[in-house]
């Protein structure tokens, strides 16, 4: 059963016993507090997937446990319209979020959950699987409900912490969390399960905001990334940024800053943009028209205009169709739904300022369809798209129709006793204590929208790269330092650089980690021990006992790096090439030197090319090229050395390996000059198939 009660009281307590009770008391509109211990074994900070995990393990297992929820909302992004899972590889996925879509899948069973769309016509059901990773928001919703009531846990929300002194320590210990309501709630282990970490940040645990250096971690995706992203989310047609077209004294239009972006490689606090996952409808008897916000600014919306009236045609929105002819709505192109670089206070924000931002970014959102929908500017093709959707009219209900939630990719990451790394996604280190594994796409969103040296606009930040295959995710990335905190684990802002948790921040990883830290929660509580003591052989027999995937799947074997540091000679990996045109960064053929290779996909964006410089010393060098092979690689690769007598140009075949060593192969010995750089430029002109690069050597003989 549900109850609600006054802002400031507790909402949505769900009891074993009582509940009668807390539907009198919340109809007559006060605080259930008779109805909420004081202590329990586990106390869960943020009713996210994870924390609801959290709880539904902590109960499985025995023990007492609370649930709290600074918001009115339960079940995060999963039911705030983040229907579109972002799953990578299923196979991996057990325990209890498996749990969760299949029963996602028993409900779209049952024909009757097939109100506005014949279920036969709907590609992602299919009977034979055993669970189903699409959603409408409402579906999740009334799962977790279910959870909740079947474990009979209590939940209170718009309790919030209070952030100032509300965590009381004794030594690394937390004794109690108090809230703004004034209720104090003690627990002998603490999870913090909020997306911004702040009972994390609260306890006096070390963490971190924005983007790490790729110096500090020996990453290569992390910091400003300027040159590895040449497409995908960026302006791909020259657009002007200034108020009036041509003049930098008008000033900038909204959203566009005027300073350096950085270099590349370099860390700074920005962090990759948010939005709302908008559930829309295409069906007319469900569906709310987009409707002109108050206050609507068309100069808020110039760069969209402007990027339509440069030719970039594409419709500004990803669509992941859900069941009964709904959306799970996402950010594309250019200018869509991320408010990029409108969201850097969110972390560190009091309440108040977070509300403040998340109404800004609702009315940008909604100004943003209603421009989509009907603004003249508007090319009539998009209008004419998007006059077939509008808001889905029976979802969030009690919020006029829009998702309750902002969608926080990411705030606070604590700094804990294992940081996951790009080299952990990539299992170059694969850590001996899974807690659960992740698999999708190291996956960062645009962080910033700045003018480039040409005069025009363009965003930065999006990186979107493969960890090709299932990686760990080690227990001691949710453990803070013992001297910090020894009763708390932080499955949701755990401990991560900036593009690790790019990969790790998806719902059913959380719900996953939830599960594990719940589990680890509990045997510290058996044991009397810091969550940092608890034995790791204790804790994965249960974890394995429970459904938990621990193991990398075949495919997803460890893998070592072949640095350009322990080669011979000058080597120029691809990261460090001038490119030209589009080439998609790929790790699914190996072996290759560094991070990964790129290819051009085999002609569909156009020319390209690629140009490996090194400054070397005067002499005789052998010139030698690293690519991987496959079938499907063209076999009349154009490869033109430039070196002190001119230029030669040669053709290769990438379809085999290369001849020497299985990653280089020579193509001659030529002289160079110190006045005339050296220079391997490879092109796809004429190409029958993929062409790749990876690294040239350069070997002095």
């Amino acid at each position: 059963m549900r109850a609600t009660a006054g802002r400031t009281g507790s909402v949505n307590v769900l009891c074993r016993t009582a509940w009668i009770l807390a539907v009198l008391t919340a109809a007559a509109g006060q605080p259930c507090r008779t109805l909420a211990k004081d202590r329990y074994d586990i106390v869960v900070y943020g009713g996210t997937s994870a924390g609801i995990a959290a709880a539904v393990q902590a109960v499985r297992m025995g023990r007492s446990v609370v649930v709290i929820e600074p918001t009115g909302h339960l079940g995060g992004l999963t039911t705030s319209g983040l229907g579109w899972t972002d799953t990578g590889d299923k196979r991996v996925i057990g325990g209890l979020a498996r749990e969760f879509y299949r029963r996602v899948k028993q409900h779209y069973d049952d024909p009757s959950a097939w109100r506005f769309q014949d279920r036969a016509r709907y590609s992602r059901y299919r009977p034979d699987a055993d669970a189903m990773w699409t959603f409408e928001p409402h579906v999740a919703a009334a799962i977790f409900e279910r959870l909740i009531e079947e474990h009979g846990i209590p939940v209170f929300t718009r309790e919030r912490l209070n952030r100032t002194d509300g965590v009381v320590k004794r030594g690394a210990r937390i004794v109690s969390i108090g809230m703004e309501s004034g209720w104090t709630v003690h627990g002998r282990v603490f999870i913090d399960a909020t997306y911004e970490g702040d009972l994390m940040a609260a306890a006096g645990v070390t963490y971190t905001v924005g983007r790490e250096s790729n110096d500090r971690y020996g990453e290569v995706l992390n910091g400003v990334q300027t040159k590895r992203n040449t497409h995908n989310h960026r302006f791909i047609r020259d657009v002007d940024p200034y108020v009036r077209p041509g003049d930098p004294d008008s000033g900038l239009l909204p959203g566009v800053h005027g300073d350096p972006p950085g270099q590349d490689g370099q860390g700074d606090r920005r962090i990759q943009a948010y939005c709302f996952r908008m559930c829309m409808s295409n069906v007319p008897e469900n569906r709310v028209p987009f409707r002109k916000p108050e206050g609507y600014r068309e100069q808020d919306y110039e760069l969209l205009l402007r990027n339509f009236e440069a030719g970039d045609l594409r419709l500004p929105l990803s669509l992941g169709l859900l069941p009964n002819g709904k959306t799970d709505t996402n950010n594309n192109g250019a200018v869509s739904t991320d408010w990029i670089g409108m969201n850097y206070d969110w972390p560190e924000a009091d309440y108040e300022q977070r509300q403040q931002i998340q109404e800004r970014h609702a009315a940008y959102q909604k100004g943003l369809m209603w421009t989509l929908a009907g603004h003249p500017r508007v090319p009539e093709s998009i209008r004419e798209q998007m006059a077939e959707w509008g808001l889905a009219a029976d979802e969030f209900t009690d919020n006029d129709h829009w998702p309750p939630m902002l969608y926080v990719r990411e705030a606070r990451r604590m700094v804990g006793v294992y940081v996951m790394t790009e080299h952990d996604c990539r299992r170059v280190r694969v850590a001996d204590d899974s807690a659960g594994l992740g698999s999708y796409n190291m996956d960062s969103h645009n962080v910033q929208r700045y003018v480039t040296a040409r005069g025009t606009v363009q965003n930065e930040g999006d990186i979107q790269v493969s960890p090709g295959g299932a990686y760990v995710i080690s227990m001691r990335s949710l453990m803070p330092n013992r001297a910090e905190a020894d009763n708390l684990l932080v499955p949701v802002c755990l401990s991560a650089s900036h593009i690790a948790y790019g990969s790790i921040r998806m719902e059913p990883v959380f719900m996953i980690l939830g599960q594990s830290a719940a589990t680890a929660a509990v045997l510290a509580v058996s044991a009397d021990s810091a969550v940092q003591e608890v034995a790791y052989e204790d804790l994965e027999k249960r974890l394995r006992a429970d459904g938990q995937v621990l193991d990398l799947p075949p495919g997803s074997r460890p893998r070592g790096v072949i640095s350009t540091a322990g080669l011979d000679g000058v080597v120029v990996d691809d990261a460090s090439a001038r490119l030209e045109g589009h080439w998609v960064t790929s790790t699914s053929v190996g072996p290759f030197v560094e991070d990964g290779y790129r290819h051009e996909g085999n002609g569909r964006f156009g020319p390209a090319a690629a140009h490996f410089r090194a400054p070397l010393p005067a002499g005789r060098y052998e010139v030698r090229l690293s690519w991987t092979a496959s079938p499907n690689r063209a076999t009349n690769v154009p490869v033109t050395i430039r070196h002190a007598g001119g230029t030669d140009t040669v053709r290769i075949s990438q379809r085999q390996p290369p001849a020497e060593d299985g990653l280089f192969r020579s193509l001659g010995i030529f002289t160079f000059s110190e006045d005339v750089p050296a220079e391997v430029t490879i092109g796809n002109e004429n190409a029958d198939g993929y062409v790749v690069i990876d690294a040239v050597q350069f070997l002095k003989r």
